[in-house]
């Protein structure tokens, strides 16, 4: 699926096999491994290159590539964060959303600030662009697309396979 999305992909990964895992692509450690989910996004911007980054959790393999491709599409076209919010209680998803190279500036006074929780980062960044249901629900269903699957359990909760 992302090779229909992205020219090129990087994987962020602290285990340190996981490089065997994705021999095709290319696997880096957390700058600052132990700090949680906003540590990722950080390496990922730091290895971006001055470029703006999509980022999908390796544990959401429901999200479509059409929406990935909007998201990046409003983020290059903006200039901006983009970030999936959905539900009655307005869940957002930080690690499937797209962030501008200059969002590793904040990334890191967050993550000096001790702060560790990716959503801060879309919350704190100027200008974000929250996607809601209405835009989501043209590439499905968003309590599918955003379901988190990290055991067995869960694998076999949603039908035991992924697409």
């Amino acid at each position: 699926m992302l090779d229909e999305v992205a020219s090129s992909r990087l994987i962020v990964a602290n285990d340190p096999g996981a490089a065997s895992w994705f021999a095709d692509m290319r696997v880096i450690p957390d700058v600052h491994p132990g700090l949680g989910p906003l540590a990722g996004i950080e390496a990922g911007l730091a290895a971006a290159g001055g470029r703006g980054v999509l980022v999908l959790a390796w544990d959401m393999p429901f999200v479509p590539a059409g929406l990935l491709h909007e998201l990046a599409r409003r983020g290059d076209r903006g200039g901006h964060a983009v970030v999936p919010m959905h539900g009655a209680r307005t869940w957002r998803e930080p690690l499937c959303a797209y962030y501008p190279a200059d969002a590793l500036t904040l990334c890191r006074r967050l993550l000096a600030e001790g702060e560790r929780q990716a959503a801060a980062l879309a919350a704190t960044l100027p200008g974000t662009d929250f996607m809601g249901d209405v835009a989501l629900e043209a590439y499905g269903d968003p309590a599918v697309m955003f379901t988190s699957v990290d055991t067995p359990e869960e694998l076999a909760a949603v039908g035991g396979a992924l697409p």
